[in-house]
């Protein structure tokens, strides 16, 4: 294991997708949240979890310099590099620019409201030894598993089934590995357990949902007005 004075948790967000599913026509992390870039308030996020060291951004390449300009300053490094057409290139460029990483978290932009409490859960269990974590809701819903035709052909028993969220926190030099391997998956999780590494979970939260839809945008929105709404409540 790792001595604790030479771990570096430098978290990567990728920000170059576009938001077609939310009908943006710009880039998704870009879209206002409560008035503010969800880029801006997931990096934030990770900052004020006051469990990274370093933040790495991937962005179209024509956007570099006006992200900068978007993110905050702190004691904590924020770094903004040119990402991929995919989101597997701008991991990859990501890892490139954090080449002195111990431990790296991936963490999606969109995932804005992501709660610092649950960013901390996830780094507290790479730094007790785990080698891949990430943040895992129960299903609620019945999940049905369907053929090329929409004929129902099995349900999954939910007791074992879960929803994952980000960030997802990685071993760098393993994730490096799992992307060394060019094969593809629907998460980085996913290429690291095509290697047969074991991956836990830590308890997600429902705050840490991915704003995909208008309809996502709506709650988004709704709920950092009510937060603000009790901010100024509270204030003397």
């Amino acid at each position: 294991m790792l001595a604790e004075q030479h771990r570096r948790v430098v978290a990567l967000v990728p920000a170059a997708g576009m938001g077609v599913r939310l009908g943006a026509n710009a880039p998704k992390a870009f879209v206002p949240v409560g008035g503010s870039p969800m880029l801006t308030l997931a990096v934030s996020g990770l900052i004020s979890s006051g469990s990274v060291d370093e933040v790495v951004v991937m962005v179209p390449a024509e956007l570099v310099d006006e992200t900068r300009a978007l993110l905050p300053v702190t004691d904590t490094p924020v770094h903004v590099v040119p990402g991929g057409a995919e989101r597997t290139d701008s991991v990859r460029a990501g890892l490139a620019a954090a080449p002195d990483a111990t431990h790296v978290l991936v963490h999606d932009a969109a995932r804005a409201l992501t709660p610092p409490s649950l960013i901390a859960r996830v780094v507290a269990e790479l730094r007790a030894g785990a080698r891949a974590v990430v943040p895992a809701l129960p299903v609620t819903d019945t999940i049905k598993a369907v053929d090329a035709a929409g004929a129902v052909t099995g349900t999954p028993d939910r007791s074992g089934l879960r929803a994952i969220q980000t960030p997802q926190g990685f071993e760098a030099e393993l994730l490096r590995a799992a992307y060394a391997t060019g094969t593809q998956a629907t998460d980085d999780a996913g290429l690291v357990e095509l290697l047969g590494a074991t991956v836990r979970t830590v308890l997600g939260d429902p705050l840490a949902f991915k704003i995909t839809t208008p309809l996502d945008l709506v709650l988004a929105n709704t709920l950092v007005a009510q937060n603000d709404s009790r901010e100024v409540v509270a204030a003397p």
